[in-house]
């Protein structure tokens, strides 16, 4: 039997070039002194992903184990993939979930969280209990709290904004630079569903949120002012 975990990482080791190990590994902001850089840009990693999106969840896990963090990166996109999967089986869905919260050791850098929780932890949880959310918020990992307020992206493409609300606002005074750039990035996309409710989320707590947080937050009603409606993602 083909070991297809061993060969996603053999597809990467081919494209991986030295040169471009520096620019790989600014993308890299996590204290873990065991990660590796292979020199594969990320956006190479994708299409690998793509080619061995049917993985199994044994040998996702195992390249979740890996020290490389291209590697990780391929692991997580295979199992965006898979959650994106419209007639995902329900049972597959929650294991998805489950190995994303049992890994999340591994799951250490903003962009592999940005990767997988919209999809893997949001979606599962449209029609089941969010508290997990609150808890992962008051996580000493603040990989964890990012995913917290980043997994709200899923209520939000359906106009769902309070748990993004609720969620920052427990993070506000967090003192992770990615949490804040999350706080400022998904208040703003929910302010462009309820405007009201974003107001009101920066009247209460714009004494506790960095400046940088409360201008990237408050940035679609300044433009809307302006007369411009175009925003960026942070």
């Amino acid at each position: 039997m083909a070991d297809r975990a061993a060969e996603l990482i053999a597809a990467l080791s081919e494209l991986a070039d030295p040169e471009e190990v520096p620019k790989v590994r600014k993308f890299f902001r996590g204290a873990d002194p065991e990660t590796q850089v292979m020199g594969v840009s990320i956006g190479k990693v994708f299409p690998v992903a793509k080619r061995f999106a049917d993985l199994s969840l044994d040998d996702i896990e195992r390249l979740l184990e890996d020290p490389h963090y291209e590697v990780r990166m391929a692991a997580v996109s295979v199992m965006d993939f898979q959650a994106r999967q419209k007639r995902l089986d329900p049972e597959r869905r929650k294991a998805l979930y489950n190995l994303y919260l049992h890994c999340h050791d591994r799951i250490n850098n903003w962009d592999l969280v940005d990767r997988a929780a919209p999809h893997v932890i949001g979606e599962y949880l449209i029609d089941k209990d969010r508290s997990v959310l609150d808890r992962m918020a008051g996580s000493d990992d603040p990989n964890a709290r990012r995913t917290a307020i980043v997994a709200t992206h899923a209520f939000l493409k359906r106009g769902e904004v309070a748990d993004t609300f609720r969620i920052a606002e427990v993070l506000a005074e967090d003192k992770d630079t990615y949490v804040q750039k999350a706080i400022g990035s998904w208040t703003r996309e929910a302010g462009k569903r309820d405007e009201a409710a974003l107001r009101h989320f920066l009247d209460r707590n714009a004494n506790r949120l960095p400046r940088p947080t409360v201008t990237a937050a408050s940035k679609p009603v300044k433009d809307e002012r302006a007369g411009n409606t175009h925003t960026s993602k942070t």
